[in-house]
């Protein structure tokens, strides 16, 4: 067995989980992009090109608006901030590795999940290992996608509600967050931040403030969760 094929090996079992969801998500991102009015080749360079779920799903409103080249970009960067976090805490894990440039772009919240959690296999390429993992994972995201662009143009959808989607599916990771009680602190401040800035600012301008905030909370709550977390575990 080369040494490809027994990363791929190692790898694809661990992206099975991922690929269920990735699955499901990008389907409802291709339906909603072709019930906007473009066609399946704009899913397949989004989720190549931009690979970023959530704002993908934002990114449909922002071709339908008025286009602002600092709105759209301050807006990018609030929504995929915590990308920043997770890239800086794989520094060390990619260092060196010749894939490093596609391993950071390709990191999102669930790959981030499965190369925290995952050990190398004893004979295994680390380097193609990561890789695999990441490009497996964004393969399931842009086959969905074009799945939903592709049915979504020739069978009658009803869209409206699916850009819920993505809504439910951080409503799911925040309970499960809730419920783990390490992370009860972060959750409490993200809903109570957000919540006064949809007070002050309104529905149509809350999100960024509120982003920012939050980031600026967490900066400062960082060590004193981390030195109660290590207490939790000793």
């Amino acid at each position: 067995m080369n040494k490809i094929s027994a990363a791929f090996k190692a790898a694809f079992p661990l992206t099975v989980p991922v690929m269920l969801g990735y699955l499901f998500l990008g389907i409802a991102f291709g339906v909603l992009l072709s019930q906007s009015g473009y066609p399946p080749v704009w899913a397949i360079g989004m989720s190549c090109f931009i690979f970023a779920g959530s704002m993908q799903f934002v990114c449909v409103d922002l071709l339908l608006s008025p286009f602002s080249l600092a709105g759209t970009a301050l807006m990018t960067l609030m929504v995929n901030a915590r990308h920043s976090f997770y890239a800086i805490s794989m520094l060390d894990r990619y260092k060196g590795k010749p894939s490093k440039p596609y391993l950071i772009f390709g990191l999102t919240d669930e790959t981030y999940s499965v190369l925290c959690s995952a050990k190398t296999p004893k004979g295994v390429d680390e380097n193609l290992f990561y890789f695999f993992v990441t490009a497996l994972d964004q393969l399931y995201w842009i086959t969905g996608s074009v799945i939903g662009a592709v049915a979504g143009g020739l069978l009658p959808f009803d869209s409206e509600g699916i850009d819920f989607v993505m809504t439910a599916l951080f409503t799911v990771i925040f309970v499960e967050q809730w419920e783990d009680g390490g992370g009860r602190i972060p959750a409490a401040a993200g809903v109570g931040l957000t919540l006064l800035c949809l007070i002050i600012f309104g529905r149509e301008r809350f999100l960024i403030p509120a982003m920012v905030l939050i980031l600026i909370v967490l900066a400062v709550l960082k060590k004193p969760l981390e030195e109660k977390e290590r207490g939790r575990a000793a």
